[in-house]
């Protein structure tokens, strides 16, 4: 078994590769001057079953390359079975024809990821479940429920608690937190007028006097989590905080966050953080590795992976 990863999250890969007590794979990732991906092994990978970590997050295309190129090179390294760990798939939002004439960018990437060598997938919580069905080779989609409800349950125990989705959407997300925990759910009925912009239109569910946690799998631009946070305060609750799997966090989503009503906004390392995140008051990262790392290890010793979907008890 062998650790190989790109450039998008170095500090995730190497806090697998302690977990699991190996050495990352002596590995060249750089750019020609015209800014091509050029990738090198550095040392023998032959009949080996390498696990590729890479998110596929921002700069998301460049990301992307990084991983296609890496896999492409330890399949012609005779690597006997590779598999891509993405931690962060991108363009999984891409997963319908929203409009006339529009991609269907999960898919497709999909369709290269598998193309480019990959024997298996594993990812972290798919924006839609069904992209599962996009790869014609086996794919484990893992949760990170049970991290936040540990997460949860240390900081805030079970009293007083309502999950809340922040769209109808979310609900079965939500509702797996909220089981574990005891909690009541509420659910966000918004109405977005276009990509990117958010309204608030009414809550579904008593939130007065209670401690809201609000359960998403992605916050871009934070906009649907700070509206959100901004109308359960109006309604009465006494504190609101946001348990995210995947921190995009684009354009001035931290500005927004830190002065927002939220208490505070807690995502996995997924994807890397930036000096932004690092400094703000209320973003926390907790750390994936553990739960993606015992996923490697799994597969590698062809074990059953559907355990770690279960939330331990608490």
């Amino acid at each position: 078994m062998k650790i190989m990863t790109g450039n998008s999250n170095r500090p995730l890969a190497e806090a697998i590769s302690a977990f699991l007590n190996l050495e990352l794979t002596k590995a060249s990732v750089r750019r020609f001057s015209d800014m091509e991906v050029f990738v090198e092994i550095g040392e023998n990978v032959r009949g080996e079953d390498v696990f590729v970590i890479q998110s596929t997050s921002y700069p998301a295309n460049d990301n992307l390359m990084e991983l296609l190129v890496a896999m492409d090179a330890l399949k012609r390294a005779s690597a006997r079975r590779i598999t891509a760990v993405l931690p962060y798939f991108g363009y999984a939002r891409q997963d319908r024809k929203s409009a006339p004439r529009t991609p269907i960018s999960a898919k497709l990437v999909a369709n290269l990821i598998t193309s480019a060598g990959a024997d298996r997938v594993l990812t972290l919580e798919l924006h839609a479940g069904q992209i599962q069905g996009f790869f014609d080779i086996p794919t484990d989609n893992l949760f990170g429920t049970p991290v936040f409800t540990q997460d949860i349950m240390g900081r805030y125990g079970k009293d007083n608690l309502t999950v809340v989705s922040p769209d109808v959407g979310g609900v079965v997300r939500a509702r797996a937190i909220a089981k574990p925990l005891d909690a009541d759910l509420a659910i966000i009925d918004k109405r977005r007028e276009r990509a990117g912009v958010s309204e608030v239109m009414n809550i579904i569910g008593d939130v007065k006097g209670r401690r809201c946690i609000l359960v998403d799998d992605i916050v871009d631009s934070a906009g649907t989590l700070c509206n959100a946070a901004a109308a359960l305060m109006q309604e009465g609750a006494t504190a609101v905080s946001a348990y995210v799997t995947h921190g995009v966090l684009s354009g001035g989503a931290v500005a927004r966050v830190s002065s927002s009503p939220l208490e505070e906004l807690v995502m996995t390392d997924s994807i890397q953080a930036t000096e932004a995140v690092r400094v703000a008051q209320n973003i926390r990262q907790i750390s994936i590795a553990p739960l993606i790392g015992d996923a490697m290890q799994r597969i590698s010793d062809e074990r059953s992976v559907s355990s770690l979907f279960n939330v331990p008890a608490v």
